[in-house]
């Protein structure tokens, strides 16, 4: 799978708004047949700071979603809110959900 992070610095302004002026992007990406997730978090450290974790089923649903047009959309309405240009982490990875984190196991959930 493609896994990708990001971080977004919001303007102060809409950082509050934020979720609601990504939400048509965020819910046409999810609806994608090769989106296993796309979710969105907000710093505990900084409230302009939002992380989006995100994986495609592979590198042609990683380009479909590229070449979409909410993604066309996107790049159009999405900067003016933004403070500076996203960070990006993006790697492919050999699988396609979440792995448990042994180190914190709960009893009893395998």
């Amino acid at each position: 799978m493609i896994f990708i992070t990001a971080k977004f610095r919001v303007r102060p302004e809409d950082a509050d708004t934020w979720p609601r002026i990504a939400a048509d992007f965020t819910e046409a990406t999810r609806a994608e047949p090769g989106c296993l997730w796309f979710d969105w978090s907000r710093s505990l450290d900084d409230p302009t700071e939002y992380v989006l974790v995100e994986a495609f089923r592979d590198d042609a649903a990683g380009a479909a979603h590229v070449q979409s047009a909410h993604f066309r959309e996107a790049q159009r309405t999405l900067p003016p809110h933004l403070a500076e240009t996203p960070r990006i982490v993006n790697a492919t990875v050999p699988q396609q959900d979440w792995s448990h984190l042994g180190e914190m196991a709960v009893p009893g959930d395998e």
